[in-house]
């Protein structure tokens, strides 16, 4: 991996008050207040069909059957086929509604580029890769990865690299496909098919399109799920003197068009198998979509080798109410106008820790500044730097380098998260006929401290 390292780096090229609903007891989420007025009323227009249109649709499903969940609200107002945020916006970028580490430096896909490349030598190098990216944005950090492949091709040589990319937005994957192929590919006739699009990469590697994680061939796959865990459903609850009670969404009843927060008064069946039987903490998030991938991630990992890499805003465990919205690139309330701006919650990473189970071995939550760090994102800035004359882009590099690894940007809230096969780490059989002890597995980058550059090798 150290010879791979080195190699690269001489390459150039909520709301504001709640309502008491009969049968129901209100509820107030915590949160600063003054922030997000201020964020809420300084949000930009943006579609009010769409926020009619899934309001009209909550407000009935929500009168027919009762209060929902939050994990419901966020299923409907994110993913619904119709009307859904997922579906109707491209998200990203500066003129969407946030963006993402890929869009702010190049380097950022370099290095995770150099992390693939790293655990497939770790692993024996196998004659199949699969590289595996879930919630691609706008395919910009699959680009910089295998930019990367391409500059180590003499490593890879010999290798059947495919890319296979799981995307629910029609609109993204659109982006997706012309930025990684051109015109080269196609949308599936079959509506039923599990590969709904495929193509040709720039550099000729096949990349197809799915729906579902499970339906991505079984094989050696290294997994990239990079802001991905933070868009899935959450459920959330409240501790109250009679028990844990589930956070609901239901109509204001002051105000028909307006939805709010409340707690229902008996447990539910979510309150009543999601918690765990020793949580100290007062308000709780649990994801259970994020659970179901992380074992069928980890399922595939140690039956088919490979590994797993998710990076994320989250924490250990230890945080309770982060449910946001974000509209225009600032805090928007979630409640507000559905279907017109993202919603998210931290990943609690010791809930996917214990999802995983024995199956593999896990590695962090680490802060995005130790693991870029770890992984030479000083020494990759020099390199550019050196190289590039132009200094509108030497200051853009520099800008980049500062919000990824500021420990008051994105550099602490942002969390790198690991998981690899039980035989990755266990030291290789001693040679048949001689004392020479077997050498130790390869460390695992940017969970491990690298020495200097000239120390590696």
């Amino acid at each position: 991996m150290m010879a791979v390292f080195k190699k690269l780096h001489r390459c150039i090229p909520k709301s504001s008050s709640f309502f008491r609903a009969p049968g129901l007891t209100a509820v107030r989420c915590r949160e600063r207040r003054s922030e997000r007025s201020a964020a809420t009323s300084a949000s930009p227009p943006r579609d009010a069909f769409t926020g009619h249109a899934m309001l009209r649709h909550l407000t009935s499903k929500i009168k027919a059957t009762g209060p929902i969940s939050v994990a419901e609200y966020m299923r409907e107002v994110l993913t619904n086929p119709v009307s859904g945020y997922y579906v109707r916006h491209d998200m990203l970028g500066t003129d969407g509604d946030f963006i993402t580490s890929p869009e702010i430096s190049q380097i950022f896909g370099e290095l995770l580029g150099i992390w693939c490349v790293s655990e497939w030598m770790a692993a024996g190098k196998p004659r199949r890769f699969q590289l595996v990216e879930l919630g691609p944005g706008r395919g910009s950090l699959i680009s910089d990865v295998l930019r990367v492949f391409s500059q180590l091709r003499t490593v890879l040589s010999g290798t059947s690299v495919s890319v296979h990319l799981v995307e629910i937005s029609p609109k993204l994957s659109k982006v997706q496909a012309h930025n990684l192929t051109g015109e080269q590919n196609q949308v599936s006739s079959d509506k039923n098919a599990t590969v709904y699009r495929r193509g040709t990469t720039m550099s000729g590697l096949p990349v197809c399109w799915y729906h579902r994680v499970e339906d991505i061939p079984e094989g050696f796959s290294i997994f990239l799920a990079h802001e991905f865990f933070d868009a899935l459903p959450i459920h959330k609850f409240q501790r109250t003197e009679r028990g844990w009670r589930e956070v609901m969404v239901d109509i204001d009843p002051e105000e028909q068009d307006k939805l709010c927060f409340v707690l229902v008064p008996a447990p539910t069946l979510a309150s009543s198998v999601l918690l765990q039987a020793d949580e100290k903490r007062e308000h709780v998030e649990v994801c259970p979509e994020g659970g179901v991938t992380v074992q069928r991630l980890s399922n595939r990992i140690a039956e088919h080798g490979g590994a797993a890499l998710i990076a994320d805003y989250g924490h250990d465990g230890v945080k309770t109410d982060t449910f946001r919205g974000f509209r225009g690139h600032k805090l928007h309330d979630v409640l507000s106008a559905p279907g017109t701006a993202d919603l998210t919650a931290d990943v609690d990473f010791s809930y996917l820790r214990r999802m995983a189970g024995d199956e593999v071995v896990c590695f962090g939550p680490i802060t995005q500044r130790q693991f870029l760090r770890n992984m030479g994102i000083d020494v990759r800035l020099q390199v550019l730097l050196q190289n590039c004359p132009d200094d509108s882009t030497r200051a853009q590099l520099i800008q980049g380098f500062d919000m990824l690894t500021n420990p008051k940007q994105m550099g602490e809230r942002f969390k790198f998260f690991a998981m690899l096969a039980h035989g990755r780490l266990l030291r290789p059989a001693a040679g048949q006929g001689t004392a020479k002890k077997a050498p130790a597995p390869l460390p695992v980058a940017g969970f491990t401290e690298l020495g200097p550059l000239g120390e590696r090798s």
